[in-house]
């Protein structure tokens, strides 16, 4: 009898399909999948415990698969073995007088707002798409548009029920904002990608609803301007959200969209959203100080989602000609020399390089589009300008995570964290079922 008949008594089994064989991933980046594993579908903790029994048992890999919206290829199963979908997992309960909501590992980003929205709160942070899951978001410890006022998803992770490789269910946290009761485990397993355990619920917290919102979109003559307005505005308020693009960006938005943005005018173009008035007056005044060519108040809810609208379908303008999504995050003051020494580097390749991103919190996103022979030069390249994020004291990633794309970055980087996460991935998972060969390379 084989693996695959034991482990259907124990669960229903599904045949592989392309549904649950890759990602968001770029193809031309992302990691081959295997061609022969099962798909599994739990619907509690006890069901998930049971199956990484069996396979912890077995020593066959495990996958676990949210909203498949990664980008980083962490939720490809990249060895013949299990997928575990959490879909299932949908419990969803909302806690109004603690402002808090329990959630299956399976409730989607949309299901987590609605259910907010009608109990008079808000899941403010809005890290991810609508399809993306809770614990999609939690094992990536999502970020968003929103982060540099709202936080990314750890900040509203208050506990979590998890399933450790040997099938031990643990709970980390509780419904209570402060926790000093020793080491954080609930923090280690958020961002952990599916490689320490399967998380299944979690407690999230919730806060007021928003306000209404006033979007100011704002063209600055150079990159170095836009970035002072940044550096000046963030000093004396707290966007919602502060984003940036370059000019060809802002044309890619706008030539998908349908929409026209404010200007095409300048190097370099922000767009702030505020949810006092008072605070946007004040943000369009700095901009004027700084030399801004033109201060656009949006605050009507069809002229904001024109705006919004420009900036959120550059990806879809591009999707086709990218090799990759890079989410390297630098100090906000050190956006616009990122920029110009990383688009030096790309003509020194050969490459075009589109830029835009999270001004407020350094998370810059760039899509190097396909080149004639990039498969012999491009991973050089990433290479280097990952090192330059790094030199000027930022990350190889904000938001999308390690999966399996930028593992020999992570581990030549930063060599001594690499080992130190080898040695706790082989504390949780000794024998490596869970998710292998992300984040960390194979024991």
């Amino acid at each position: 009898m084989s693996w695959i008949d034991v482990l259907s008594k124990i669960v229903e089994v599904f045949p592989p399909s392309d549904a649950y064989r890759f990602d968001e991933t770029p193809p031309l980046v992302a990691p081959r999948p295997a061609e022969n594993f099962v798909v599994v579908k739990p619907s509690n903790s006890e069901e998930v415990s049971a199956i990484l029994k069996f396979a912890n048992e077995k020593s066959i890999p495990v996958f676990t698969r949210g909203g498949g919206t990664g980008l980083s290829g962490g939720a490809v199963p990249t060895e013949e073995g299990i997928v575990l979908s959490t879909e299932k997992m949908t419990e969803l309960e909302v806690d109004a007088d603690n402002r808090v909501a329990i959630c299956g590992a399976g409730v989607t980003l949309k299901q987590l707002d609605d259910a907010a929205f009608r109990h008079g709160l808000s899941f403010p942070p809005h890290p991810g798409a609508e399809t993306a899951t809770v614990g999609g978001m939690i094992a990536t410890n999502a970020g968003g548009v929103r982060a540099l006022k709202y936080g990314t998803m750890r900040n509203y992770v208050l506990s979590l029920e998890a399933v450790l490789a040997d099938g031990r269910i643990i709970n980390a946290g509780g419904k209570t904002i402060k926790n000093s009761s020793g080491y954080s485990l609930l923090h280690l397993l958020v961002g952990s990608e599916g490689t320490l355990a399967v998380i299944t619920k979690a407690t999230i917290r919730l806060f007021p609803q928003t306000r209404d919102m006033t979007l100011l979109a704002i063209p600055f003559p150079t990159m170095e301007d836009a970035m002072n307005c940044v550096v000046e505005v963030a000093r004396k308020m707290l966007p919602m959200a502060l984003e940036f693009m370059e000019k060809r960006a802002v044309e890619i938005g706008e030539r998908v969209s349908g929409e026209r943005w404010v200007s095409r005018e300048g190097e370099a173009h922000l767009l702030m959203v505020f949810e006092s008035f008072d605070e946007a007056e004040e943000a369009a005044k700095i901009a004027q100080s700084l030399g801004a060519i033109d201060v656009y108040a949006a605050t009507t809810k069809k002229d904001q989602d024109r705006l919004l609208k420009v900036r959120g379908m550059i990806y879809e303008g591009l999707r086709k000609e990218v090799i990759e999504v890079l989410d390297a995050c630098v100090p906000p003051a050190k956006i616009a020399e990122y920029w110009r020494r990383s688009n030096e580097l790309a003509e020194e390749y050969g490459i075009e390089l589109i830029t835009y991103g999270h001004a407020g919190d350094g998370n810059v996103h760039q899509h190097p589009l396909v080149y004639e022979g990039w498969e012999k030069s491009y991973f050089e390249f990433r290479k280097s300008l990952l090192s330059l994020a790094v030199s000027l004291g930022g990350v190889i990633s904000g938001e999308h995570g390690i999966g399996a794309v930028k593992l020999s970055e992570l581990e030549e980087l930063f060599p001594e964290q690499f080992e130190l996460m080898r040695q706790i991935k082989l504390l949780f998972d000794p024998k490596n079922i869970l998710n292998p060969g992300k984040v960390v390379r194979k024991l």
